[in-house]
């Protein structure tokens, strides 16, 4: 009985989250409310509020659930790989974050706005920032100072013109709304981390 309770937890959970990114591709974050949702998921609006407290709640569940850094688990490897390694992060970061339209547009609510929930989800990326920041330091033989500057630069760069993709076709000559300026930004990552590292 009480697996079956949990289980079905789980699905409800599962379909409100569903429902939300369903929501934001049909009409934009402004089409996200509770009874919206609820209908969406066609679940009672009650179980929101008790899963996950709120509509805030909710939608920080959605962003927990798809954040690359957050949810970034994959292992670090060994010295004479590592700035390969990061290369590949920072443009897996691009692809994540250019292929989920409805996680862009909970960006932009996440960054006007001050809750309980929002705390969390940045100290949950921020504990594993600092995580990897220190791995990488001690790998890569740079002073984590250093490490956390590039990373900071290179991360903060690429989740801004990720969000500025859809109203904004080009940024210092760099075409966001074209694969072709990406691929240029992917380049210029490449050559910013063989700089960093010593290599031509």
């Amino acid at each position: 009985m009480e697996k079956e309770i949990i289980k079905n937890r789980q699905t409800t959970e599962s379909n409100l989250i569903k429902a939300v990114a369903e929501l934001v591709e049909e009409s934009g974050f402004e089409g996200l409310g509770i009874n919206a949702i609820a209908a969406k998921a066609g679940v009672s609006k009650m179980l929101i509020y008790r899963y996950f407290d709120s509509l805030d709640g909710l939608i920080a569940a959605y962003i927990r659930q798809h954040d690359y850094w957050i949810n970034f688990n994959e292992q670090i490897p060994d010295e004479e790989h590592i700035g390969e390694f990061i290369k590949e992060m920072f443009k897996k970061q691009i692809a994540a974050l250019r292929e989920d339209y409805t996680l862009k547009r909970l960006y932009r609510w996440e960054l006007t706005s001050r809750n309980a929930f929002v705390k969390e989800l940045r100290e949950k990326r921020e504990a594993k920032g600092l995580w990897l920041v220190d791995a990488v330091s001690k790998l890569s033989k740079h002073s984590k100072r250093e490490t956390a500057a590039m990373a900071t630069i290179l991360s903060a760069a690429i989740s801004y013109l990720t969000l500025l993709e859809e109203n904004c076709p080009v940024y210092n000559g760099l075409k966001l709304q074209e694969e072709s300026g990406w691929k240029q930004l992917e380049e210029g990552i490449d050559m910013l981390v063989n700089l960093w590292f010593g290599k031509q």
